[in-house]
């Protein structure tokens, strides 16, 4: 209801009501404290356990500077342990190794001396060593030979150990091309290297158990019933070699050399689908009958006319060469007959060839190849017998004739294709009787 509390004049006032007991206001309710009441027990739950926070350490920022401190002090000491290693392998050890014999071969770099340190343990750093002789300008005085050198060794010990001038005996043995195995054999034991023909041929043979296994041309030499397995072998050259060596040593280092100079040519033997053993015997023919550089390959030629032409004349592919042959005079140069190696086997003195040695070598007999080689040829032979002169070979030379040495052409090679023209040339080679 709204009361109008502004005063009216009486004329205007309307009777009023009478007045309602006043209602006392009630008194605003007061929040009702509840009653607690026993609460129903409730099964307990197991609450898993709360991992605990991990509390955040503040991160603490390491200087840059300190790093590269700690990496830098690191590398230094890393680097002086390096260091102090390599300068106790220059200033040796405290306690030396057991003597050993080192031998040094004639020709040897420093780096094949350092290697060879290493390896018999007298070193740790070959690299170091080298460059410690070349940097000391030392290296100028290391001889060859043999020497006494311990483990442990400083390097100037070591440097002034190879400098010290114990070189073993050594000698020149020239072996001319075209030397029957025979012959070299004589060689070796006319300069006191070998005490007979027959130790260094036995060996050389293989006969006395002797291996040379390693050498591929070795291994590819067939049995066929040859005189000598290492005839034609044993390279002619002149050789440096230690004077108080044994039988193998030297046989082995003429195989060395033939195997090193016939390397190359294996392509080539392939290609023209022969063998390096028929190379050898056909180059030992061009030796004995040509032996000059400029007439190797046309001497070839004839000989490679004789085995492969189609001319029914040479049907049956003979060599026909007088250096192997059953002619018995002295004025040819026979390997049957007037050679040391005839002489070796006493044919001469026995006043004939045997028969099953002219089955197996008389080229008059046989066709194609020999058994074996009949000396051992230069490289230059050996070349000319892969490479025979191609114009010969197609114009058909079969022929040639050397000037007798009594004559104004000696020495001069004369060419013939057919029977009738050689027999002019061998008139005027000086050779007609």
């Amino acid at each position: 209801m709204r009361i109008n509390r502004n005063e009216t004049s009486a004329g205007n006032q309307t009777p009023r009501p009478a007045p309602q007991p006043q209602q006392k206001a009630a008194p605003a309710q007061q929040p009702r404290e509840k009653k607690e009441e026993p609460e129903t027990p409730r099964p307990a739950r197991k609450e898993k356990p709360k991992e605990k926070k991990k509390e955040r350490r503040p991160r603490r920022r390491v200087p840059v500077g300190c790093v590269i401190l700690v990496i830098f002090v690191a590398l230094l000491a890393f680097g002086g342990f390096q260091v102090m290693r390599l300068y106790d392998e220059v200033d040796g050890g405290s306690v030396l190794g057991e003597e050993q014999t080192i031998t040094v071969e004639q020709g040897s770099s420093v780096g094949a001396i350092a290697a060879q340190l290493k390896e018999a343990g007298i070193i740790q750093y070959d690299w170091l060593f080298k460059e410690y002789v070349q940097l000391s300008g030392k290296a100028s005085g290391i001889q060859y030979g043999d020497f006494a050198l311990r483990s442990g060794m400083d390097y100037n010990s070591i440097i002034q150990a190879l400098s010290q001038e114990t070189r073993r005996p050594t000698t020149d043995i020239t072996i001319p091309e075209g030397t029957t195995a025979v012959g070299v054999a004589q060689i070796f034991v006319d300069a006191g290297l070998v005490d007979s023909v027959d130790t260094f041929l036995s060996c050389a043979n293989g006969l006395d158990g002797s291996d040379f296994s390693q050498y591929s041309f070795w291994n590819e030499i067939p049995d066929n019933g040859r005189l000598m397995k290492c005839e034609g072998y044993l390279f002619p050259e002149t050789y440096n070699v230690y004077a108080d060596e044994d039988v193998y040593y030297y046989v082995d280092t003429l195989y060395a050399e033939f195997e090193k100079q016939t390397a190359a040519l294996a392509d080539t033997i392939a290609e023209k689908g022969t063998t390096l053993d028929d190379v050898v015997k056909l180059a030992s023919f061009i030796q004995e009958e040509a032996g000059v550089p400029e007439e190797d390959p046309k001497v070839s030629a004839c000989f490679h006319n004789r085995l492969e032409s189609d001319d029914p004349l040479w049907a049956e592919h003979k060599l026909e060469s007088n250096a192997c042959s059953y002619i018995t005079q002295d004025v040819e140069n026979n390997y049957l007959w007037n050679s040391p190696t005839a002489e070796y086997y006493g044919w001469p003195e026995q006043g004939a060839i045997p028969e099953d040695v002219l089955d197996l070598y008389d080229t008059y007999r046989i066709s194609g190849l020999p058994a074996g080689p009949i000396s051992c040829p230069g490289y230059a032979a050996i070349e000319a017998a892969l490479n025979p002169d191609q114009q010969f070979i197609d114009e058909g030379y079969f022929f040639f004739v050397t000037g007798h040495p009594d004559t104004d052409v000696a020495g001069q090679y004369f060419y013939a294709k057919t029977a009738d023209e050689h027999q002019v040339n061998v008139e005027k080679a000086g050779w007609a009787y």
